[in-house]
C-alpha cells in the first residue's frame, strides 16, 4: 500500500477494495520548484495528494501578495471552489520545492461515485473536513494574537521556518514581515 493509500485509508475509513479503487484513478507526476500548479483565472479541473514538497496558495491584491496556505506532504492541494463549484480560480498554486503527487483530474474523480458505492457520504465527509479546517482557521486569526497563531504554527509545522520564505508564512498567518520578525527574534532569545 503506498502513500496515497494509506492517507486515504485513514482520512476516508473505506474498505481496503474501495481505497484501491480510488487510488487507481490517480496518476503519480513530479513538478520542479517554481512550476505554477494552477494560476489565478483559470478553472481548476484536478485534486492533487502531495506525497512530497511544499505548495504556496496565493492570491495577489493592489500589488501585493497574500499567501492563503502552504500544502505539505500528507495533503491534499486543491482550489475547492473552483474544481467543485466549476468557478475561474482565484488563487495561484506554485511548488516551492521539486515535489512528487499523486493526481486526480475532474473526469476522474466525478466517476468516483459509479465504482465506490458510498463516495457521497465519504465526499461530504471530506468537504466537511476542510470547512472545518477553514473555520478553524477563521477562529484563530480573529481570536489569538499575532504571538499565538506565530507560537501554533511553529509547533504544528516546525519545518515550515526552515523551507518557506519567512514572509510567506507571516502573510499566512495575517501578520507583516516586521511584526513575524519581532516576534520570531523575541521567541529565539
Amino acid at each position: 500500500m503506498n502513500e496515497l493509500e494509506n492517507h486515504i485509508q485513514h482520512y476516508f475509513s473505506i474498505s481496503p477494495d474501495d481505497c484501491k479503487k480510488v487510488a487507481g484513478l490517480f496518476r503519480i507526476e513530479t513538478m520542479e520548484k517554481g512550476t505554477f500548479w494552477l494560476k489565478a483565472g483559470r478553472y481548476c479541473n484536478k485534486m492533487s495528494f502531495i506525497q512530497q514538497g511544499l505548495f504556496r496558495v496565493y492570491v495577489i491584491q493592489e500589488d501585493k501578495e497574500i499567501t492563503q496556505w502552504i500544502g505539505t506532504g500528507g495533503y491534499f492541494i486543491t482550489d475547492v471552489s473552483s474544481f467543485m463549484l466549476r468557478s475561474l480560480s482565484r488563487f495561484n498554486i506554485h511548488a516551492l520545492t521539486d515535489t512528487t503527487l499523486f493526481t486526480i483530474d475532474l473526469e476522474q474523480y466525478e466517476t468516483l461515485g459509479k465504482i465506490v458505492p458510498k463516495w457521497n457520504e465519504l465526499e461530504k465527509l471530506f468537504i466537511c473536513k476542510c470547512f472545518v479546517t477553514i473555520e478553524n482557521r477563521v477562529l484563530d486569526l480573529i481570536s489569538m494574537s499575532a504571538e499565538e497563531r506565530y507560537k501554533q504554527l511553529f509547533e504544528q509545522n516546525k519545518e515550515l521556518f526552515n523551507l518557506v520564505p519567512l514572509q510567506y508564512l507571516a502573510s499566512m498567518l495575517g501578520m507583516t514581515p516586521e511584526t513575524f520578525s519581532r516576534i520570531r527574534r523575541k521567541m529565539i532569545s
